[in-house]
């Protein structure tokens, strides 16, 4: 019997159609196929991403208004995200990777560009999109990049590199954020949508990884690259506000895909754990194994609990900066514990890629580092608990 954690009692039957919709979709899709795309290492199964536009769950996010399926509020989003990466984190990231191209234009947009870019994500053929922060030296200091863009009349020209862009070698355009002036910091950061065939653009190989390799990360070089004004995102200097009110939000579904990878480490330890046999009964009779069962148990509730109610104190309108960090803290950090601890469960065989669980444990690690690193998500903490 698979783990679940407790639905609110207070879910519209809308809701739970649709939690029901993602769990059926990653049992009978996702899950199948997660050794095949893991062993694939730099391919993305654009098949299944194909099936996840035609069922609606790769712009279930998009606001009605653009063709979507209106579901704006980041509780539903969260457990939609958790059911889809309980099947398997990477590809469950994927499908749902429209919404981190349309959280800045949401937030920065104009209508005639939301209408634009947004509207073609909902078809039954999307394209596939990203986000261009992260530069070769600075990563969580998203104030310091060093991507500029400079303003020529009704034109910027836009010059520098990014680097683990995640769908980049099969994005169709990118949100990408430059700077006007580098010595403004924040206030100079600017955001730009950026078409893969504009003169300048190039992609650079596909990266491989450790793990979550069904999302394909890139460099991304921008070499005086013209970008109309009618593509920027926002005022000049507003980008750096409306990622951060993005990586709220990512954060905290982060923190929802950590707790759909926790339950699935615990599915399968318990499953393991009740079936294999030391000195003559299960081993989930012996007390070191259940104990660890129990705490896994624990935290996936735990990050369960965290990513809820920083989803519900964001849907009030609250800024939530500190919250989601620590939605994507304990998230991340559990189901780091929870891979580890379902490959110890399994010993030998949790080694072996007969099983799953080594996979996951190289997955969750990514969930440390990606969106700011753990470090960064106690600093963020730690700030919030230094203000009078």
């Amino acid at each position: 019997m698979p783990y679940t954690v407790r639905d609110a009692p207070d879910l519209s039957p809308e809701q739970r159609d649709l939690v029901r919709l993602a769990r059926d979709f990653a049992a009978a899709e996702i899950r199948p196929r997660a050794r095949e795309v893991d062993d694939a290492q730099t391919v993305s199964p654009l098949d299944l991403w194909a099936k996840a536009a035609e069922t609606g769950l790769s712009s279930f996010m998009i606001p009605a208004a653009y063709g979507g399926g209106g579901v704006t509020d980041l509780v539903t989003q969260a457990l939609v995200q958790q059911e889809l990466c309980h099947g398997d984190i990477g590809i469950g990231n994927l499908l749902t990777s429209s919404g981190f191209f349309a959280a800045p234009v949401l937030e920065l947009g104009t209508e005639e560009q939301k209408e634009r870019w947004l509207r073609p994500l909902t078809t039954d053929a999307p394209p596939l999109t990203a986000l261009a922060v992260t530069e070769p030296d600075r990563g969580s200091d998203a104030a310091g990049i060093r991507t500029r863009a400079v303003r020529k009349d009704d034109h910027y020209v836009l010059s520098g590199q990014k680097t683990w862009i995640s769908n980049a070698p099969y994005a169709e355009r990118f949100v990408v954020f430059a700077t006007v002036d580098p010595a403004l910091r924040s206030r100079g950061v600017t955001a730009f949508v950026v078409e893969r065939d504009a003169p300048g653009v190039t992609v650079g190989r596909p990266m491989r990884k450790m793990g979550q390799r069904a999302i394909v990360n890139a460099e991304v070089f921008l070499d005086e690259v013209v970008v109309p004004v009618a593509d920027r995102l926002g005022a000049e200097g507003e980008g750096f506000s409306g990622l951060m009110r993005t990586f709220d939000a990512s954060r905290v579904l982060i923190g929802a895909s950590c707790t759909g990878l926790c339950r699935a480490a615990l599915d399968l330890a318990v499953g393991y754990a009740r079936e294999r046999e030391q000195f003559g009964v299960p081993i989930i009779e012996h007390q070191a194994v259940a104990f660890r069962l129990a705490d896994m148990a624990v935290r996936t509730d735990g990050a369960h609990l965290a990513t809820m109610r920083a989803a519900r104190l964001f849907d009030a309108g609250l800024r939530v900066t500190a919250e989601a960090a620590t939605a994507k803290l304990v998230g991340s950090e559990s189901a780091m514990f929870a891979t580890w601890a379902a490959v110890q469960t399994l010993g030998g065989w949790g080694y072996a890629q007969e099983y799953l669980a080594e996979k996951w444990m190289r997955d969750a690690k990514l969930e440390e580092i990606e969106e700011g690193t753990s470090d960064i998500q106690r600093l963020i903490v730690s700030r919030a608990l230094a203000k009078p």
